[in-house]
């Protein structure tokens, strides 16, 4: 259903009567500001990163940006981190602070991020939703003056500092999340905000138009602005952390459980052993796993050729577990008062993630499978990059569940224990960890053995799904 001509007057008109807060230009509100808490923590000051002729001309000009308009200062600090320079998809350059070391010393905030599946539940009865984006939503928060002396950063024209909250640092989500549920404090009924992604949702159009002005009236006050091409203003149904919502329906944009619908049928051997792998990880919540899983087992006999003989039974077996892993009670919904596990893998061709919570009966159930097939660019990467990737992939996919939570990952691969220490000589895999710096998590090295899911989800040669 679209709007009429009428419903899109009325929205153009209430838009121009708040045109000021429709802007590309961050605001900067007094309503809340960011602290770095060290401790007793001595000043620690890390030497910039060698950077090209051409990176030098692209740091040049963000400074010259970013001091116009009041983002950073000049600094004298004690403390300092490097930059480094993250290519975007659209051949921009994004200007980057490596706050490990500082963030390591930070105490955290605890603060708590709102329940997405909750968040959902009160968009999906909605017969119109508006969403909006704020600008630079971090940018628009002041540091405090001890702050804005530990952002300092360090480059070949010397110490800046930032005057607002910079991507990096830990504790953002949460300062952000305590700014815009303090903005929404009381229209519980009608807006929700998941860090800087405001939703507004209504069962009529008069209320709807209603609620509006009033959340834009408070983002006005609170001197924030909002980026005018990412919203989503007086729709049945809008996108919404990862799911389409609206009119009494909520479906995520890929169903969490495309992995294993899209397991294509074993062709050897070895691809009979990995889809076992994972269903038997799960076969305790199987009752007689033993006697549906047999068909697909004799498969795997030394006897039996490497080309196997795919039969009737075989099939039957392997929709049947196919369809358990998909049910109860193996499958959970996900449970936002209790810690995530992710373990991720990667393979030659592929990297695969599960997303996994304990039940009531103290066992992981799986939530939410990922898989994604590699690139051939991708399958020459180095078997550390690949499962770096791996990480970064499932990341950024399980945002809505994993986002400003404390949770555990788990990978085989030893050598991403150390992957909060990346050096700058690898510019990939640096580039890699401190996109992964606003999630807090911790990284736990367990055997090949104990993972066998996220292995079988790296090893067949699927679509990309996600949850």
């Amino acid at each position: 259903m679209t709007l009429g001509r009428m419903q899109r007057q009325q929205i153009q008109e209430l838009c121009t009567s708040y045109v000021p807060t429709f802007s590309a230009t961050p605001g900067l509100t007094e309503r809340a500001y960011h602290s770095i808490d060290t401790g007793n923590a001595h000043p620690i000051r890390v030497q910039p990163y060698w950077v090209s002729p051409q990176a030098k001309t692209a740091i040049e000009r963000e400074i010259q940006d970013t001091l116009q308009m009041g983002v950073i200062r000049p600094s004298e600090s004690a403390w300092a981190s490097p930059v480094v320079l993250v290519p975007k998809p659209d051949g921009e350059i994004r200007f980057c602070m490596d706050y490990r070391k500082l963030n390591a010393v930070t105490r955290p905030d605890n603060y708590p991020m709102p329940r997405t599946d909750e968040l959902l539940e009160k968009l999906g009865r909605a017969q119109f939703i508006s969403t909006l984006d704020l600008t630079k939503g971090y940018w628009q928060v002041p540091l405090d003056e001890s702050a804005k002396e530990r952002s300092a950063f360090i480059t070949h024209l010397g110490l800046y500092e930032f005057n607002v909250l910079p991507f990096g640092l830990r504790n953002a989500p949460a300062t952000f999340q305590r700014l815009v549920d303090g903005l929404l404090a009381g229209l519980g009924e009608y807006a929700v905000a998941y860090l800087d992604d405001v939703a507004i949702f209504s069962d009529s159009w008069a209320d709807h138009l209603e609620h509006l002005q009033k959340v834009l009236e408070r983002i006005r006050e609170a001197g924030l602005t909002v980026k005018a091409k990412k919203c989503q203003i007086g729709l049945n149904r809008v996108t919404y952390l990862g799911h389409q919502v609206g009119q009494g329906t909520i479906s995520p944009l890929q169903a969490k459980v495309d992995a294993i619908q899209k397991w294509p049928v074993p062709k050897s051997k070895k691809q009979v052993q990995s889809f076992l792998g994972l269903a038997g990880y799960y076969r305790r919540f199987v009752p007689h796993y033993s006697q549906i899983a047999a068909p697909l087992t004799d498969l795997t006999k030394k006897k039996q050729p490497n080309a196997v003989q795919w039969t009737g039974k075989c099939q039957k077996a392997f929709n049947k577990l196919k369809a358990t892993l998909m049910s109860d009670p193996v499958l959970r919904a996900p449970d936002f008062d209790k810690p995530f596990l992710v373990t991720t893998d990667a393979s030659e061709r592929g990297v695969g993630a599960v997303l996994m919570q304990k039940g009531p009966d103290q066992e992981f159930h799986p939530v939410v499978f990922l898989s994604k097939k590699l690139s051939e660019r991708e399958s020459n990467w180095s078997v550390t990059e690949k499962e770096c990737y791996a990480i970064v992939y499932a990341l950024e996919k399980l945002r809505p569940y994993v986002w400003g939570r404390r949770f555990h990952l788990q990978t085989d691969h030893a050598a991403l224990k150390w992957l909060h220490t990346v050096k700058e000589t690898n510019k990939k895999l640096l580039r890699w960890s401190l996109a992964l710096q606003d999630f807090d998590f911790d990284i736990q090295h367990i055997s090949g053995a104990s993972n066998k899911v996220a292995d079988a989800l790296s090893r067949e040669s699927f679509p990309e799904s996600t949850g």
